[in-house]
């Protein structure tokens, strides 16, 4: 019954994610057709880099995993009063020290520009262009890290659909200024308001999830003093700092490792920056869908068994995570890799992005795909360390494996381009994943790592079968609005009847959950 709750929260998670990322596709394809991958996108994207990085240190990355722990052993331990002066005094922790981050941002943005943009010293205009977006971007972070707080607070209460459709305010605000606003603007003020709308969107982001917590009962004030007392004086946000503190590395593995490849990349040729942001972009459409998913719920999940001190339906939930994000994620990697090229056209080449961009963006997302399934296990594992407050561990992972894709981009960036930088992502991600399963399996025991693998077998023969396929299906046409929908109606299909020849227990539980489903319509 708990896995069926999990599946089903998975799939609240995952349907949200799915409408906010078609909205970011749509985004992203005004972007190219406006911008193209020259040098006002490659300006903003490397400027965007900065808020993104820290919305990983203090909002959804390292914040959520000491957070959500915390928070559920309040919701399961204390009673509502005790609880929501503790969620009070988290919020005001935040606001004050978010204030603070985004005014020195905003103040040391040449610094922070030159340090993510190394290579665009040897043009003044665009890197003078993207201190002047990092500025503007800066307080994006206030609100998207807020954002993220009630995020976690949903998630925590069981409500998953409307945080994960929330970011897409962001695409909504980007959309709405590129159609409505854009076209009355020059060059250089078209990408400047594309910033503007960028905070636009973070701060209509906290607004649409906000309603749902007051109606559960919830809110969110500042408090400057709890019970007569400072409120980073907290029991709770003292708890909440000691766990942060080292996620803020372990977490934000990912965004660090991008971080890398932007620098690496602003010494490639022009557009690689660009390249890489969209190949990433693509790769994260399965990964936030199904990987992602399963992560997002997978943490209350954990964080609740481990606060009931129910070892059994720990590990059952986290075998579970795993077994479906794999099972999702293997077949989504064969596909991108299958049909990348024609899939980056489709969606990207037009306007002033050209052949030339979407075979680059191409050989970023390739490699990028191979590490498609270590990404999800890796944050899935993570997890299961945050669940019991251990927050230490994945740090020490974390920075072993950054310390490999820091050497693996030295070694790759100029021999395979984009491609190279995106291979050691991927590698380093393996690496990761290996060394949290090591470590875990030291710490709680078995944890039906057998049934993971025979699992992931049968997925594997059916993402193989499924890439072939596609490769073959993409040529019916030469038409991309025919052939890349036809490729991927193929490949899905035969990786359904695959799957249900081998007998594969996912295939059978998302069947179950259909049949459900249409009972409910039909009654």
């Amino acid at each position: 019954m708990e896995n069926h709750t999990l599946t089903k929260n998975a799939g609240k998670t995952a349907s949200g994610t799915f409408l906010s990322r078609i909205l970011g596709y749509v985004r992203d394809m005004l972007v190219a057709n406006l911008f193209g991958a020259g040098m006002f996108a490659d300006a903003f994207y490397a400027a965007f880099r900065i808020p993104n990085l820290f919305r990983r240190l203090f909002g959804e990355g390292a914040f959520s995993a000491a957070f959500i722990p915390v928070f559920s052993e309040y919701l399961h331990t204390k009673d509502k009063s005790e609880t929501q002066k503790f969620l009070n005094a988290v919020f005001t922790s935040l606001f004050v020290i978010l204030t603070i981050i985004s005014i020195l941002g905003m103040f040391c943005a040449p610094v922070l520009a030159k340090l993510i943009a190394w290579g665009f010293t040897s043009d003044p205009e665009k890197m003078q262009l993207t201190i002047e977006l990092t500025r503007l971007m800066f307080p994006f972070i206030m609100f998207i890290c807020l954002a993220a707080l009630l995020m976690g607070i949903l998630n925590t209460l069981h409500i998953f659909f409307l945080p994960a459709f929330a970011p897409s305010a962001l695409s909504m605000s980007e959309i709405f200024y590129m159609l409505a606003i854009a076209p009355m603007l020059g060059g250089g003020n078209q990408i400047k308001g594309l910033a503007i709308s960028v905070i636009a969107g973070g701060a209509l982001h906290f607004t649409i999830q906000y309603p749902k917590l007051k109606s559960l009962g919830w809110y969110l004030k500042l408090k400057f003093t709890i019970d007569n007392e400072p409120f980073y004086k907290h029991p709770g946000i003292k708890r909440i700092w000691i766990l942060m503190i080292p996620a803020m590395i372990g977490l934000s593995v990912e965004q660090i490792n991008s971080f890398i490849d932007t620098i690496c990349a602003s010494f490639l040729e022009s557009g690689s920056i660009t390249a890489l942001y969209y190949s990433n972009r693509l790769m994260q459409m399965p990964l936030a869908i199904f990987g992602l998913a399963f992560a997002t719920v997978s943490l209350p999940a954990l964080s609740k068994a481990y606060a009931l001190k129910d070892m059994s339906t720990y590990k059952d939930s986290l075998n579970h995570s795993i077994r479906f994000a794999v099972f999702a994620l293997l077949p989504a990697a064969a596909g991108l890799m299958a049909i990348g090229l024609p899939s980056v056209r489709l969606l990207f080449e037009h306007g002033k992005f050209d052949y030339a961009a979407s075979v680059m963006t191409n050989s970023a997302l390739f490699y990028y795909s191979l590490g498609l399934p270590a990404y999800a296990m890796s944050k899935i594992f993570a997890n299961a360390f945050y669940a019991f407050q251990d927050t230490k561990t994945p740090v020490k992972t974390a920075a072993l494996a950054m310390i490999l894709h820091v050497i693996l981009c030295i070694i790759l960036m100029f021999p395979m381009g984009v491609g190279g930088l995106a291979l050691a992502t991927a590698v380093a991600s393996y690496f990761n994943m290996v060394l949290l399963i090591f470590y875990l399996r030291k710490r709680i025991g078995k944890i039906g790592l057998k049934k993971i693998l025979l699992s992931g077998l049968k997925s594997f023969t059916a993402a193989l079968a499924t890439g072939i396929s596609a490769w073959h299906a993409v040529k019916i046409s030469a038409n991309l609005f025919i052939s890349v929908p036809f490729a991927i109606f193929v490949g899905t299909a035969i990786f359904a009847i695959i799957v249900k020849l081998l007998k594969s227990e996912e295939v059978d539980v998302f069947l179950q959950m259909f049949k459900k489903r249409q009972l409910k319509i039909n009654k």
